[in-house]
């Protein structure tokens, strides 16, 4: 492989900036510009020249053996100052070393799963943690990068490797250690890697809901509030607010966190029937969001009901508090009354359905963990077919077991990669 630098750090002036060097003429190519390296797994700080003897920098350079580096590589790392003219003289110097180029995107990460230094579940949990914005996206790319996801496919794989040796050995092998009847072992490994597949499906959902946002639709009437309720939640005039009816025609979007987690505020059309084409279509649009929101706030009037039949974990608050005082939980968007207890209610919510995601975070676990259930309930069906299925149950199987390596990227994953690795930013 040719040795590959980049800057690690974000671009831009900063206090320290990192570059990395990693391949086999890492080493070489550090010594070129700093003299003699320190120990690996040491730091040291070196003057940095370019190839004519000019000082660049002073950095501080740490070392990393083959084996011992992120990248699996040979590494290593200078922290210059944060200067854009160092780190231009210090890439330029680099670039002009034999065998060695500027990386691309994602190739540190990239040669760190050809590495065997994570699987790709892991790099998937690396790149949703660079992202990460909120603390429970944060903790969710921290199970995946730790190897969670990993393990648990491992374990799955155990048990449908035993699954498949019984059958084999009771199709292949007739002594006396390997049982007749075989169907009741095998029909409960299936059972638990089954259970366990599904719960992961299950939550995946809420999974991707953490790392791309809840969305929490405010509905009502017009003039009931939502416009003022958003500005008052978001800290900020992000909605226009008036006394006229149906002023709010398109659905407002603003990006937030609450207890942690990403919130996406959504501002709708009051729901009331009219005959303007645009408040109809505003009508309609805030219907549909408000349909596929994860949670609803619907403010209401004293002594009204919601326009649309809340579901059980939904919100429901009488506005306008300040001037009519009820029994009922109530806010004042306008002077903030309620507001506080009703962040909490909507945290409370959103905590309890983030309790049910799994280590499984994307579309393409899902699909393939489908996949393999479906190769499992093939199998189940040959199995209870007796001795005479085992060898088609058996080949089922490995089937199954194939379509989970590729959650950790063992098979089959080869036109994923360059998708993957290339949402990672050069230096990564």
């Amino acid at each position: 492989m040719d040795t590959i630098f980049a800057l690690a750090s974000a671009q831009g002036k900063a206090g320290v900036s990192v570059i990395r060097i990693s391949g086999p003429q890492a080493f070489a190519a550090g010594q070129s510009l700093c003299g003699d390296l320190p120990d690996a797994r040491q730091t040291a700080v070196r003057i940095l020249k370019d190839r004519d003897g000019e000082v660049i920098d002073q950095a501080l350079v740490l070392v990393f053996e083959k084996g011992k580096s992120f990248t699996g590589e040979p590494v290593v790392e200078f922290q210059t100052h944060g200067s854009p003219a160092v780190i231009r003289r210090v890439l330029a110097a680099l670039g002009q070393l034999p065998d060695c180029r500027m990386s691309e995107a994602g190739e540190f990460t990239r040669r760190a799963f050809d590495n065997g230094c994570l699987d790709l579940a892991q790099a998937e949990g690396l790149a949703d943690l660079i992202d990460a914005e909120t603390e429970a996206q944060r903790q969710q790319a921290m199970r995946s990068l730790s190897g969670e996801f990993g393990d648990l496919v491992a374990v799955w794989r155990e048990r449908l490797v035993r699954a498949a040796a019984l059958l084999e050995a009771s199709i292949d092998f007739a002594d006396e250690e390997v049982p007749v009847d075989v169907t009741p072992e095998v029909t409960e490994l299936l059972d638990l890697v089954e259970a366990d597949i599904r719960k992961q499906i299950d939550g995946i959902s809420i999974s991707e809901r953490i790392r791309d946002g809840f969305e929490v639709a405010i509905v009502g009437r017009p003039n009931v509030g939502k416009s003022t309720l958003l500005n008052a939640l978001a800290g900020r005039d992000a909605a226009i607010t008036s006394d006229i009816a149906g002023t709010t025609r398109d659905v407002i979007e603003v990006r937030m966190e609450l207890a942690g987690l990403p919130v996406t505020l959504l501002d709708t059309a009051g729901l009331r029937e009219t005959e303007d084409q645009i408040e109809a279509l505003g009508v309609a649009r805030a219907r549909d969001r408000a349909e596929a929101a994860d949670l609803r706030v619907f403010l209401v009037e004293p002594g009204a009901d919601p326009e649309i039949e809340p579901r059980k974990t939904d919100i429901v608050a009488v506005t306008k508090a300040d001037l009519n005082p009820v029994e009922h939980f109530s806010i004042s968007p306008k002077y903030g009354q309620g507001i506080d207890i009703l962040v909490e209610k909507i945290g409370d919510v959103l905590s309890q359905k983030a309790q049910r995601a799994g280590v499984a975070t994307r579309e393409r676990h899902r699909m393939a963990m489908n996949a393999s259930l479906s190769h499992l309930a093939t199998s189940r069906v040959w199995v209870q077919d007796g001795q005479g299925g085992y060898d088609i149950a058996a080949e089922e199987l490995r089937l199954a077991i194939r379509s989970l390596n590729s959650l950790v990227g063992e098979v089959d994953v080869e036109e994923l990669l360059g998708e993957i690795f290339s949402r990672f930013c050069v230096g990564k």
